[in-house]
Formats: C-alpha cells, sequence, structure tokens
C-alpha cells in the first residue's frame, strides 16, 4: 500500500465519483479505477457502495477514511517539520467566521512583518470550521467558543455583545413569532445563542432562512426582509448611519467569546508560531 493510494482513495470518497476524483487528481480514470481495486484487494473488503450515480462509502471504507486522514496527516506535518525554518514562509490556511472584529488589524499586522507567507482564508461557520482543524485541512481557525475537545487547543481572541438586528427601531420578543430570522447555517455560535434563548422562552419561530455570507444576510435585514442576529461591533457602522437598528438580548445569552483553535497534538511550524504571538499581542 503506498500514500498515493490513500490520497486517491480520498478524493473519490469525497467526490462520491471515480470521473470528478481523476479531474482534481489529473489521472485517467482507468487508474483511479485500479488504485481503488488494488487498495480493497489489498484490504480483502469492498470500500465503496457502487450505484450509477457514483460510489457511497460503506462502513469499512468509512473506518479508513478516518485511519488515511491520520496517516496522511501525519506524514505532511513531518514533511513540514523538515522544510521549516527560522523565517515563516509558505501557506497559512486560515479558518474565520465572518464577523471577527479583530481579524484586519491581525492580519495587517501579521503580513506586514512576513510578507513572504501567503494567507489562505477559509470562511465558514464554527463547526465546519472546527471539523477542518480536527482533520489538519487548516493550520488554525477563529471561532466562537469556548470549545471542549481532547484534539484542540484555544486562546481567546475577544468577547462580544450579540445583538438581534432588524430594519425597524421599534422591536418587541412576539416578532421572533411573526418574521422571518435570517440566519447563517446550523453550526453558527451565534445562531445556537439565539435558538437557546428561544428556547427557554418557549419560542418558536415563524420561518428561518438560511444563507452563507454576512453581506447577504445584512442586506436582506436592511431590506426588510427580516432579523438576525450578530455581533454588536460587527453593525456599528449601519445602525449609526440608520440603515438597521440594534436590540438587546438578555445575559446569559448575549455573551459570545471568539476564540482561535488548533489541533494540539500538530506540528506547529515558525509560520503558525508566529501568527499565534500575533494575536496574542494584539489581544492582550
Amino acid at each position: 500500500m503506498e500514500f498515493n493510494d490513500l490520497r486517491i482513495f480520498q478524493t473519490v470518497a469525497v467526490h462520491g465519483s471515480i470521473s470528478k476524483a481523476a479531474l482534481e487528481l489529473n489521472y485517467v480514470q482507468s487508474n483511479v479505477t485500479a488504485r481503488i481495486k488494488l487498495l480493497e484487494k489489498e484490504l480483502r473488503t469492498p470500500l465503496f457502495y457502487r450505484h450509477k450515480r457514483g460510489m457511497i462509502l460503506n462502513p469499512e471504507g468509512k473506518r479508513l477514511l478516518e485511519h488515511s486522514r491520520e496517516i496522511l496527516s501525519g506524514v505532511e506535518a513531518m514533511v513540514r517539520s523538515f522544510e521549516d525554518t527560522s523565517s515563516p514562509s509558505g501557506i497559512l490556511e486560515i479558518g474565520i467566521v465572518e464577523t471577527v472584529n479583530a481579524l484586519p488589524g491581525i492580519l495587517s499586522a501579521y503580513y506586514n512583518k512576513y510578507p513572504q507567507v501567503e494567507l489562505s482564508l477559509k470562511a465558514g461557520v464554527t463547526d465546519q470550521l472546527l471539523q477542518n482543524v480536527i482533520d489538519m485541512k487548516l493550520d488554525g481557525a477563529f471561532v466562537s467558543g469556548p470549545i471542549r475537545h481532547p484534539f484542540i487547543e484555544q486562546v481567546e481572541v475577544m468577547q462580544e455583545q450579540l445583538v438581534l438586528v432588524s430594519k425597524s427601531p421599534a422591536f418587541s420578543i412576539e416578532e421572533l413569532t411573526k418574521r422571518p430570522l435570517l440566519l447563517y447555517n446550523k453550526g453558527c455560535g451565534y445562531r445556537e445563542k439565539l435558538e437557546s434563548w428561544m428556547k427557554a422562552e418557549g419560542i418558536i419561530p415563524k420561518h428561518i432562512m438560511e444563507f452563507g455570507t454576512f453581506g447577504t444576510i445584512i442586506g436582506s435585514v436592511a431590506a426588510g426582509i427580516g432579523i438576525t442576529i450578530f455581533p454588536e461591533s460587527s453593525v456599528t457602522d449601519l445602525a449609526a448611519s440608520g440603515t438597521v437598528y440594534c436590540h438587546r438580548i438578555p445575559e446569559p445569552f448575549r455573551e459570545i467569546t471568539t476564540i482561535f483553535i488548533r489541533r494540539k497534538d500538530s506540528y506547529v511550524t515558525s509560520t503558525l508560531q508566529c501568527f499565534m504571538d500575533e494575536i496574542v499581542a494584539r489581544t492582550t
């Protein structure tokens, strides 16, 4: 068994398709098919359910996927440890929730100090970014916390106040049952706070509309479509101009903490260490 066979297997598992995996890997389909069959022969078990529209991992395939992620992540960490130098360079892949107010200052300061580093940012919700860090698809991520997970190391970045945001200056709690809620997808820390509050109050929302970006949500709120929840700092300028209005929610539901997470057993390159040092310097 070769490491490359595991990479091919992972790619097929992600896409659920030999043809899509071959396209991404720049291989001919017959080569991908042959490597998967060889892997199944070596392990003496099928790894996929095959159907007309593609392939789906069976239980043995899911088990191999977890093992392959650990193996390949370990190999990548080993290679990086030998490539690493005292001068930060290369690619740093960081996940972000879109409304981290301190992020521009951290990124600007880091980039000015280490322009040879290529920063790659991936936006998402907390649960998604957490899983990407656990799977070592990201070097680290800014998410809502705190997080309790045996693989995760975290540092507090900032604490903020969540507010409900609407088009109207007047607001009553009954509006949550009358107007749509415009929220990020499941796994968002802000959304979880709002849902916890509504559950405590016995509130059943009229309708939840899910969006993927801050701009789409806040633009829809400004158009009067519905109500959302965000850190107050992220809508300060819009509230000052009268474009939207902020409304307080009670304790303990309005407190939100942003943290930076990384996988604690992964190798810390000088590139990542300098980034974490910058976070500490900008937030203490």
